[in-house]
């Protein structure tokens, strides 16, 4: 029975037909069965004002190709997806929104009718970035999508809350917080990206109060000091100690403050005196503590100087800074500015320089955490793919500080806390309270800031299987089994989540987390809006096809390294998608049966045996890889299997027979043709899903075969079909005609010149078993055996593989005359571009100021004449 395909392959008409084959079939569901293993991946939520970009690619297909390998393999699978309520991001584009369309800001709205806004917005644009993800074909359980404020959720979050306020893990407190005045909201440490920013250090002079003389401190935040407390000394430098105790005057402010003795000063550092400001600076405000110093406040939430910066009030913080350092060098308080590079905190959002903040903040404690988030990573309980980032995870819980958790935002979870308005008695609750639960008052308060969106996000993989409540789910798929993430996110994200699921679960919330890259542009730089180099993936799909731009992602992408984007890729990969339609619409149109079955060994021809013991290694070497997390290693290999084995050879070699008279020959080869060509589907599928579900659809089928490819059992390795002698033996054949057709080529020879062949050889009965391919595809008119070469070999060219040499007239391969002169004008021109460039390398200033590539290139280019003008020398003497 003929099958034919369209004679060009389409993926814009074929993969939404196919996507939407496997959601009628239910392909995507999650089912628990006890009969099997469970394989649990949860997405990492993008946000709801997301786009899909090249991240979110790569991040979703190495999850969809775990997911379909483990799939076929015969686990339950589930892969479960959802959106991210990201709270300052989505509250920024809303308020944008509001002020670019209607001029107004979220107080015109009110913080109820705000956040409809905000709801409104993500119901618009929340779904986009789900279509898009379908349209890479990710094979996501969605009707189990999850939402971070949806109700289960929210649920999960709350009872999170509580529990931790509960045992003493999670209070209020006024600490030094990294402060957003842009985002106007707190950031966690995790949130605060250090840039190194050139600066000045201001040394000014502080009048001792008894008149005696002045104090010097060094400063790089003078809009700071009139929030300056008091002035700190070594207790041990013998330059200061004296005046420990004494007082001296706060310039402009003429406010007298103390100077106290602490060894956080560094001896021989600066001057040796640092101004305390503990109200902007975490070290100066632990000082304070130890001193009783006053704690006063001068930053305003938006960056402005406040009421108590005096003259300065209501200035901007870098406008005030020009204004202090020009009035203290009118004023004779200033001695002397230095240029001063140092790491500046900026917000990882909106890149505005971050300012050290005294405020009233939501903290959770992290030693106690930290304690078992080690744990289970040190002893291998969860494991990073590459190890190498464990060390960057357990670095940063080893240090961490208390995560600071509030945000001053409208858009998030809602702190579950009221204070009493008539004790101060602040009441944390699952439900919200009516009453104070310490004096009866019914006078309360909720808590205005909102969650950081990660303290939600930490929750994820075990909140979006239904926790708090004992689910089925949970029982079943959690802990989950692979974590995919980016490097940039293992503090944010990962590290939370481990310590969460060790303290709400008390197990671990997956097995593995795979790190991968980011995915950079052609000349390695990260894409940004700022740059223009962003390239959206879903036009690539447009252009290319879904699958070319998976495959694209994924070869040459190694665990926890950055990858590069060419779009030229994209095109080879299409390219390569082509090659497998190509190939398969030849096989079709060569079938005469409507189902295959592997033949009995002895029925198989030793190209047959030759391509199925290679098939059986792939099958065996792929799995290998990809239980391994090495997923581009795998993806490369079934790429060369296709093309060069099965494509470029086992088609070529079966032709003889498909077009022969022998039927049971021809069979054979049809049968071996289809089964090689669906294992090598099964194999490809995870990588490129729709091209590989379309040949399947058409081809037939393997007795009891499934329908559906993606549903189909994943091919396992097996004895019965290693081959090693026959396997051997067609390798030392093809070697001899890859090496005849390479010399012939070089040699500008055409096919239709055919030559007689020696065959000189030990071991000729490969080379015997194989005549008619050697005689076909290395264009032999007549082929001949000797063991040894012969005596007089003048006029002959030699071509020589592992165990075997062969002999062909020049003669009957080119017109010697025109091949002499053809190869005299070759080198000759070699020559003259070998003297150039050598020349080029003699000149002593060229060396040594060209760039170091434009030299390196020119002692390549030497290289490369010089291995030319052998070849052709060699050449010439065999036309000789």
């Amino acid at each position: 029975m003929n099958k034919e395909l369209p004679k060009v392959y389409e993926p814009q008409q074929v993969e939404s037909r196919i996507y939407q084959m496997w959601e009628d079939h239910d392909c995507f569901k999650g089912v628990e069965d006890s009969k099997k293993k469970p394989f649990s991946i949860v997405m990492p939520p993008p946000n709801v004002t997301g786009q899909l970009h090249m991240g979110h690619a790569l991040d979703c297909t190495l999850q969809d190709i775990l997911t379909r390998f483990k799939r076929m393999q015969g686990y339950a699978a589930l892969w479960v997806p959802g959106t991210d309520h990201a709270g300052i991001a989505t509250q920024i584009k809303v308020e944008e929104e509001l002020r670019v369309k209607e001029g107004k800001t979220r107080y015109d709205l009110g913080r109820e009718k705000f956040l409809e806004r905000v709801w409104k917005w993500k119901e618009e644009y929340g779904n986009r970035i789900v279509q898009q993800q379908k349209k890479m074909g990710v094979s996501c359980d969605w009707s189990r999508a999850r939402f971070t404020m949806d109700e289960g959720c929210s649920k999960a979050v709350r009872e999170t809350f509580c529990e931790l306020y509960d045992k003493g893990l999670i209070y209020k407190g006024s600490r030094i917080i990294n402060w957003c005045p842009h985002c106007v909201t707190a950031l966690s440490d995790a949130e605060v990206e250090y840039v190194d920013k050139p600066g000045h250090l201001w040394y000014i002079r502080y009048p001792l109060a008894d008149g005696s003389g002045d104090i010097v401190v060094a400063t790089t935040r003078p809009e700071t000091m009139m929030g300056d407390t008091g002035v700190a000394v070594n207790p041990n430098d013998e330059k200061f100690k004296h005046l420990i105790g004494k007082k001296c005057i706060l310039p402009i402010m003429n406010r007298e403050i103390p100077i106290v003795g602490d060894e956080y000063c560094e001896i021989g550092f600066g001057t040796g005196a640092v101004k305390m400001t503990p109200a902007h600076d975490p070290n100066d405000f632990e000082v304070g503590l130890r001193h009783n110093l006053e704690v006063i406040r001068v930053i305003a939430d938006d960056g402005h100087i406040n009421e108590n910066g005096g003259p300065y009030n209501g200035m901007d913080r870098y406008e005030c800074r020009k204004a202090i350092v020009k009035d203290l060098e009118e004023q004779g308080y200033l001695v002397k500015v230095e240029p001063y590079s140092h790491n500046v905190g900026t917000c990882y959002r909106c890149h505005n320089d971050v300012e050290p903040l005294i405020s009233a903040q939501w903290f959770v404690k992290m030693e106690p955490l930290a304690k078992e988030a080690l744990r289970v990573v040190n002893e291998g309980e969860v494991k990073f793919v590459p190890e190498r980032f464990s060390k960057t995870y357990t670095n940063w819980m080893e240090n961490c500080h208390d995560w600071c958790i509030s945000r001053q935002l409208w858009w998030g979870h809602q702190i579950p806390a009221w204070t009493c308005d008539d004790c101060g008695h602040i009441n944390v609750k699952r439900e919200d309270p009516t009453v104070c639960e310490k004096c009866g008052s019914t006078h309360l308060t909720r808590e205005e800031d909102v969650l950081d969106t990660w303290f939600s996000s930490a929750l994820w993989p075990f909140s979006t299987l239904g926790w708090p409540e004992q689910t089925a789910d949970l029982n079943y798929w959690y802990p989950t089994s692979v974590m995919v993430t980016g490097y940039d996110i293992i503090f944010f994200w990962v590290a939370r989540m481990i310590f969460s699921g060790c303290e709400q679960m008390k197990k671990i919330p997956f097995h593995t987390v795979l790190i991968h890259g980011l995915v950079r542009d052609d000349k390695g730089r990260k894409m940004s809006k700022s740059l223009g180099n962003g390239i959206d993936p879903l036009e690539m799909a447009e252009k290319y096809g879904a699958d070319a731009l998976r495959f694209n992602l994924i070869t040459g992408n190694s665990p926890g390294n950055d990858t590069r984007f060419y779009t030229e890729k994209c095109e080879a990969m299409r390219n390569f998608a082509n090659k497998i339609w190509n190939a398969s619409r030849f096989v079709m149109m060569n079938l005469s049966i409507d189902h295959y079955e592997l033949p009995a060994a002895d029925k198989l021809e030793r190209e047959d045996k030759w391509v199925l013991s290679k098939l059986n290694r792939l099958v065996k070497e792929v799995t290998e890889n990809l239980d391994s997390f090495e997923i581009g290693v795998a993806s490369a290999k079934v790429y060369d299997f296709i093309w060069d084995t099965y494509c470029d050879w086992y088609i070529e070699l079966t032709k003889t027979r498909l077009n022969g008279t022998d039927e049971d020959a021809k069979l054979t080869a049809q049968n071996v043709l289809c089964y090689v060509l669906v294992t090598l589907l099964k194999l490809l599928h995870p990588f490129m899903p729709f091209i590989t579900e379309e040949i399947y659809q058409a081809l037939p089928k393997c007795g009891g075969a499934e329908d559906i490819l993606m549903m189909a059992q994943w091919p396992e390795y097996t004895e019965a079909l290693d081959f090693p002698a026959e396997e051997n033996a067609m390798e030392a054949v093809m070697d001899l005609i890859r090496a005849i057709r390479g010399r012939r080529a070089e040699m500008n020879v055409p096919p239709s010149k055919k030559a007689e062949m020696l065959i000189v050889t030990a071991q000729p009965e490969p080379y015997r078993q194989g005549l008619h391919f050697i005689q076909r595809l290395a264009f032999a008119s007549n082929i001949s055996f000797a063991d040894a070469a012969p005596a007089d070999v003048t006029g002959q060219i030699s071509v020589v593989t592992h165990d075997a040499t062969a002999y062909l007239p020049l003669s009957e391969l080119v017109d010697l005359a025109a091949e002499r002169e053809r190869i005299a004008k070759e080198l000759e021109k070699a020559k003259n571009g070998l003297r150039i460039t050598e020349g080029k390398l003699a000149n002593e200033k060229f060396v040594a100021h060209a760039p170091e590539n434009v030299v390196n290139a020119e002692r390549e280019k030497v290289a490369k004449y010089q291995e030319l003008i052998a070849k052709l020398e060699e050449s010439a003497k065999a036309m000789a």
